[in-house]
């Protein structure tokens, strides 16, 4: 349990680190044309979402209420691995460090919305400092 707390942990500050270092070289949305046409970068990009997707699925099996469903999907499309990992470390400091690594992956919750909804306003508000390019 400790070992995953930690390699989520290490996620969340090594995402946190290398996007606060990215706004301070570049505006959010100023990304030059030749690396947005770009077929790699673009391969990397949907390979990444898909891999959103893949994990907010495990997401959404936990979640029982849709409209949590819906809010992780976004924050999970909005914030990425910051989010997923912000997920799991919930996940992984609720569950008792002596309980079998399964329940962790099988319990269920009715649909905490709370958390979810913090992380979307969160990405509303750093999405258009990043559109006035002030982040």
């Amino acid at each position: 349990m400790t070992t995953l707390r930690l390699l989520y942990l290490t996620i969340l500050i090594g995402m946190t680190a290398v996007i606060l270092w990215a706004s301070t070289q570049q505006a959010l949305f100023a990304i030059p044309r030749d690396v947005a046409t770009n077929p790699w970068f673009l391969a990397t990009l949907a390979d990444a979402y898909l891999a959103f997707i893949t994990a907010w699925l495990v997401i959404a099996y936990k979640e029982q209420s849709l409209l949590a469903r819906v809010l992780w999907f976004t924050a999970v499309m909005l914030w990425g691995n910051i989010a997923i990992a912000l997920y799991a470390l919930r996940e992984l400091f609720r569950h008792p460090a002596n309980a079998p690594l399964g329940e962790l992956l099988t319990r269920r919750h009715p649909g905490h919305l709370t958390f979810p909804l913090t992380l979307n306003l969160l990405a509303v508000g750093a999405y258009a400092l990043g559109a006035a390019n002030l982040f």
